[in-house]
């Protein structure tokens, strides 16, 4: 096994699962657990090794998500913000930023993203306009996760001639440069709670040249789930392994066999699902069948988990309600209209693979 899951896996199997439902519920226990990610430096993991980092490739990256996924939701969903800021800014950002940033990001300085409001359609709901010094914001942003754990999170708004405009501004209330930046929150979730998710009002803000990250073309998030259509997938494969957990540790110990027939059978299509997953066809149709199946695949073994659990599974401290509760969240995570047309003809039309 790669050294770094390796480290990963120990930490998650000996501190992480044990304690999977007090993080979910508590937020100072999820912060230990996000710092015992920093302590082992699993938090950059795709960050180049110019500015220090693993550069972990892709395929054992998906597989570190889904082992975090598969122990825990709120952490999973908690740290896959910053991963997704460190991938970002490695990519696309200014040499400037990247520099200012990224030796910091594996334990130092975390930031979280909030862009999902450029999946929207009409009117954008956060717009940007040019001046001098950098570009003034105003508008909207009704998810960005991570309040109070992390510094920064990476901004996208929408400017007026389609294009979008990326770049770093502070997670906390704020005024200068006559404007400000106010938090609403956190919300009351079904799930993944403490992980802290806000929505953030941006009036007149000024982001500074030396904090704009990178601009995309008009369309070009649209494209991009396209393309990574997959990738969420990798947490559902988690959450249902999770599941599946639940089903083994009542067969172990119960003793019934058709406990043991269940796992069997659901643990065989989590294998043909991974596969198929990590695959990933290059037709855009398929990929949408794969994530659609591994979605399905996640509330069924999550369910699975509570039927095995018996009345117990109805406490909210309980292992399968949580669980459960967390294949909700990835069924619906970045989705856009055609992964949830996708999804609603997989559960209309149940087969084999879809």
């Amino acid at each position: 096994m790669n050294k770094i899951l390796q480290i990963a896996e120990e930490y998650l199997d000996s501190e992480i699962a044990p304690n999977a439902n007090l993080i979910d519920g508590d937020e100072e226990a999820l912060r230990k657990a996000l710092q015992g990610l920093r302590d082992r430096q699993l938090m950059a993991l795709r960050r180049p090794v110019e500015f220090g980092g693993p550069d972990l490739d892709e395929s054992l990256f998906r597989l570190f998500q889904e082992s975090v996924a598969r122990r825990s939701g709120s952490l999973a969903f908690l740290q896959t913000q910053h991963q997704s800021a460190v991938s970002m800014i490695s990519r696309w950002g200014t040499e400037e930023l990247k520099s200012r940033y990224l030796p910091r990001m594996a334990d130092e300085h975390l930031v979280g993203i909030g862009f999902s409001q450029l999946r929207r359609p009409g009117e954008p709901i956060l717009k940007a306009v040019r001046v001098d010094g950098g570009y003034r914001l105003d508008g909207k942003v009704p998810w960005v996760t991570g309040h109070s754990y992390y510094h920064d999170f990476l901004i996208g708004a929408a400017l007026p001639g389609g294009e979008s405009i990326f770049g770093i501004v502070p997670f906390i209330d704020t005024e200068q440069d006559g404007g400000a930046i106010h938090f609403e929150g956190p919300m009351r979730l079904a799930a993944m709670e403490s992980p802290r998710t806000m929505s953030a009002n941006l009036t007149n803000w000024l982001l500074r040249d030396e904090e704009v990250a990178f601009e995309k073309p008009s369309g070009w998030l649209a494209n991009n789930d396209m393309i990574n259509v997959t990738l969420q997938a990798w947490f559902a494969l988690g959450c249902a392994r999770a599941g599946l957990d639940i089903v083994l540790k009542a067969f172990e110990s119960r003793g019934s066999e058709f406990l043991k027939v269940a796992w069997e059978r659901l643990d065989d299509e989590l294998g043909m699902c991974r596969e198929e997953i990590a695959a990933d066809n290059p037709d855009v149709g398929e990929r949408l069948k794969a994530r659609a199946w591994a979605i399905d695949l996640a509330a069924r073994c999550a369910h699975a988990g509570v039927v095995s659990s018996s009345g117990a599974a109805n406490s909210i401290y309980h292992d399968a309600q949580r669980v459960y509760r967390e294949a909700m969240v990835y069924t619906v995570s970045a989705q856009t209209k055609e992964i949830m047309e996708a999804t609603l003809n997989r559960l209309v039309n149940r087969g084999e693979k879809g």
